[in-house]
């Protein structure tokens, strides 16, 4: 293949991606008799102008639209688009003129990578594409142009009923990289934020301003895209229709199963044709699962594996011929769940087939989704969430428990059971020695029947208390370690909670995906919406993507190591059920607090395990007041009046109309930063008040509501849900995934370039530039240096030394003062300063330890410097060479 020539590579490669298109590109070679005024879907090879002949002109309807570039296979191909641009300038006809270029549609390839820029807008850049567009592609794209539809976006913001602040923020975010030029960005929203509604509305917008046609709507389960085509029905738009009113919304074939009530659901199933022939008229929504659209793209034998037990299991699906114009804009929704690599292959191939804006949503950003997405566009983490009062807040209780945490020790004599694997018979037996098992061997290897009862009893106390205070029994979702035949610990907890609980087998269920288990997602939909099961054992299956408003209190047995699964667990319990006035959620960590250590700033979630009794409201504002941590108990203040405000009663409301503007708490709390902020006499003279401060505690609690519903009825089915697959990082794979992150993106972020490559133009912005993007890629300082410290017992490394070793093993790591000190010697050794120069270095040393980098405006801003005499009086003092010395300095840090 090596040696392949280019006429070879022309005729095996490219002449056939070129003919096996729908319709094929007709390839014929030019002569001067040729009248290319009547060509069609023709590729004309040797295709002459001024600047020389093309390899490939692509004619549509007599009009000269493209040109193709082409090269042997072992020629990259991107910069060959520099001849496609010579090409087109020199061309002797086309269909316009755009800054000197007169065919639009450039290619360049070698067979198998294939680079595209259409030179209309000098703003575009080129990108890679995994095929060539049809003729029909081409026709649409020059009649299509984009910037008005874009100039509307611009001009037009965002007016729909009931969006949220914070989406609305996130859609201008996304239309405002979408303008910029971007084609793929992630957005990163707390679970129970509204994904789907923000997906909706951003969607109602690109149609409307005609900037997309074609939307593909991607989600991974089929009951989540029924939902989603549901919440499109039901969406109004601002000219208050309906969504699918307006516009057409088209899916998959659904199931009975896959619908989660008995609502009126009539979907309208996509036809074959709107996907094989794109047309210029289609204007429509296309919500599919990515298993279905791997099937139509690759086939059966390349798509996730599946068998009809399985709930998702696609079996009127088959491989179609898919253009990769076929859409505009692909939205793709829980793209984190691609756990494994196969499956992020296969996300990734359904992804890069097409030519289109790719955007994806996810609540937990993770390497494999930002590598197929590019960056963070936006970010509305769970604390935003909580503050603002549309999720609810949390706590934590620690249990601890030896077991768990020191593992079994058995001395020799003990009796034991003895457990067949196979079969399940249990036997006893006699230790003739001592055995010894670790924590990772708990449930595994060994259990204690008694450190399990012992947990749950534990947790059955705050049950009851819970169930004094509000009136009901919390739902509790326990995770178990696993639910294995014949040593299932998921089975020991159910049986361990119907015997301490005493309320019955279906006050306590197990759900997860063994056969044992009949039924599990209309057990799903139970413990959602009926008073039982009130306890759930699960292993994987409720840990995302299930939606259980009413869920109190969530207890790990099982230790977690994923930082996703460890978001998406706690993200079942953040959701508001204002049916039960919920005011908060509790984290039961088995393992005594060290699952919330080991996940403390790794997430957004800010969870603080609490003090032996809680601080009371009155010390909270006294805080404030005094200037104790202000900022930290001004958050503490505003989540419990949210909680107040989800559980008082209408008297309530109106005895607190006595102090606050209509009794409105959740209005006021959303409000009280900026009012501490800018009027903060005025208002802690009102939250000192004692009668305001007794009326926050003994408020009158809303009446737990109740209903007899004599005529409901209820049709329920269901069908196995197997989850498969986790994401793992020791803080080894995370330093790993970094140094990877380093070497592939050294061409791409500037930052990362000048410290490796030209360190003499290291300065302020860079610095600033490197943090802001590795924070944005998950690599934020502050944990970059936590797995030093654990994998190379260096604490606090500075920025640059991380960066350098992670590009090259063998550069050593320093801490921000040894890199200072190194630098200074080396800026010092050699010369002679006087002393006023000296008082100066020193003055820069402690910046330097702090910030990294200097410039000439710090002299200008930056007290220590300001006090001394500033710019001048330094600039003086280095005899007018500070600009020199500053560049000098740099340097050596960078170096």
């Amino acid at each position: 293949m090596l040696d392949e020539l280019e006429w070879q590579t022309r005729r095996d490669r490219i002449n056939k991606k070129l003919e096996a298109l729908k319709p094929a590109w007709n390839i014929i070679k030019y002569n001067v008799k040729l009248d290319t005024t009547t060509l069609d879907c023709c590729a004309v090879e040797e295709y002459p102008t001024a600047n020389g002949p093309a390899d490939y002109a692509l004619f549509v309807k007599g009009k000269l639209l493209g040109i193709i570039e082409a090269k042997r296979v072992k020629v990259g191909p991107y910069n060959v688009l520099e001849q496609a641009k010579r090409y087109s300038k020199g061309a002797f006809g086309g269909p316009g003129k755009w800054g000197g270029y007169r065919v639009p549609f450039l290619y360049a390839t070698n067979g198998e990578v294939i680079w595209y820029l259409d030179i209309r807008n000098e703003k575009n850049i080129s990108r890679q594409i995994s095929n060539f567009h049809t003729a029909d592609a081409l026709e649409e794209f020059l009649e299509n142009d984009r910037a008005n539809g874009l100039e509307w976006l611009a001009n037009n913001p965002v007016d729909i009923e009931s969006i949220r602040p914070y989406q609305k923020d996130a859609i201008y975010a996304i239309e405002d990289a979408i303008m910029k030029g971007k084609r793929a960005m992630l957005v990163a929203m707390a679970t129970g934020t509204g994904k789907t509604f923000l997906t909706v509305s951003q969607i109602y917008r690109l149609l409307e301003s005609k900037a997309a046609r074609r939307i593909l709507f991607l989600v991974d389960r089929r009951a989540l895209a029924a939902q989603a085509v549901r919440e499109f029905s039901t969406f109004v738009t601002p000219h208050k229709n309906k969504f699918d009113q307006e516009y057409e919304v088209y899916s998959q074939r659904f199931r009975r199963e896959d619908i989660d009530d008995d609502k009126p659901f009539d979907p309208n199933v996509l036809p074959n044709s709107y996907l094989t022939s794109p047309q210029v008229s289609h204007t429509f929504v296309y919500v599919s699962t990515i298993q279905r659209m791997t099937i139509n793209l690759f086939g059966w034998e390349n798509a996730f594996p599946q068998d009809r037990s399985d709930p998702d299991y696609e079996d009127d699906a088959g491989k179609i011929d898919i253009p990769i114009h076929a859409f505009d804009v692909i939205i793709a929704d829980e793209c984190h769940r691609g756990y494994t690599a196969k499956e992020t292959a296969i996300w990734r191939q359904v992804l890069d087939h097409f030519d289109a804006i790719k955007i994806g949503l996810t609540a937990t950003p993770a390497l494999h989704t930002l590598s197929l997405f590019k960056e963070v566009v936006y970010r509305y983490t769970t604390e935003e969430a909580i503050l603002a009062g549309w999720l609810v807040d949390y706590e934590a209780v620690k249990i601890k428990s030896n077991v768990r945490m020191n593992g079994v020790f058995l001395n020799q004599g003990e009796h034991v059971g003895v457990i067949d694997t196979t079969t399940g018979v249990e036997t006893y037996d006699q230790l003739e020695d001592e055995r010894e098992f670790p924590t990772g061997e708990i449930e595994v290897k060994i259990t204690a029947p008694e450190s399990n009862r012992k947990i749950i009893k534990e947790i059955a106390k705050y049950a009851c208390k819970h169930e004094e205070e509000t009136g009901r029994f919390p739902k509790i979702l326990i995770f178990a370690v696993n639910d294995l035949p014949h040593t299932s610990h998921a089975d020991q907890i159910v049986r361990i909670c119907r015997e301490e609980f005493g309320k019955g087998d279906d006050f306590v269920q197990k759900i997860t995906g063994s056969p044992t288990v009949d039924r599990p997602l209309q057990k799903i939909r139970e413990f959602r919406n009926r008073p039982k099961p009130r306890i759930v054992v699960t292993v994987d299956m409720l840990s995302t993507g299930v939606d259980i408003p009413s869920l109190e209190f969530i207890v790990f047995m099982r230790p977690v190591k994923s930082r996703i699964l460890w978001v998406q667990m706690l993200g079942r319990g953040t959701r508001k059920c204002d049916t039960i006035n919920k005011e908060k959620f509790t984290i039961f960590d088995c393992f005594d607090g060290t699952l919330i250590e080991y996940f403390r700033n790794t997430t957004d979630f800010e969870v603080q395990l609490p003090e032996k009794e809680p601080i009371s409201i009155h010390q909270v504002i006294e805080n404030i007041y005094q200037n104790i941590d202000r900022d930290y108990f001004v958050k503490v203040l505003v989540k419990r009046l949210h909680r107040i405000d989800r559980t008082m009663s209408g008297d309530a409301r109106e005895k607190f109309a006595r102090y606050i503007l209509d009794g409105d708490i959740g209005k006021f709390a959303g409000e009280l930063p900026e009012k501490i902020k800018n009027d903060f006499t005025n208002t802690m003279n009102l939250l000192r008040d004692k009668d305001l401060q007794d009326l926050l505690v003994n408020y009158e609690r809303a009446k737990r509501a109740f209903l007899v519903g004599y005529e409901v009825g209820d049709d329920v089915s269901s069908e196995v849900m197997i989850r498969i697959g986790s994401d793992y990082q020791i803080p080894e794979d995370y330093l790993d995934s970094f140094a990877r992150f380093i070497r592939e993106n050294t061409e791409h972020i500037e930052a990362i370039r000048i410290l490796l490559e030209r360190p003499k133009e290291w300065k302020t912005e860079a610095l600033a530039d490197l943090r802001k993007k590795l924070s944005r890629n998950n690599f934020p300082e502050k944990e970059l240096q936590k797995a030093h410290k654990l994998v190379h017992n260096k604490a606090l490394a500075d920025i640059i030394s991380m960066v350098k070793h992670a590009a090259k093993e063998e550069e050593p790591i320093y801490t921000a003062q040894e890199r200072v000190n190194r630098a200074m010697e080396r800026i010092t050794t050699g010369k002679s300063f006087n002393e006023e120069q000296m008082k100066w270095l020193g003055l820069i040393r402690e910046h330097l330890i702090e910030n990294l980098t200097i410039g000439m405006e710090d002299f200008e801003y930056v007290p220590v410097f300001e006090r001394h005499g500033g710019k001048g009086k330094a600039n003086k003092v280095f005899n007018n060479e500070l600009e020199s010395l500053i560049a000098e300095i740099n340097y050596a840090i960078a170096a």
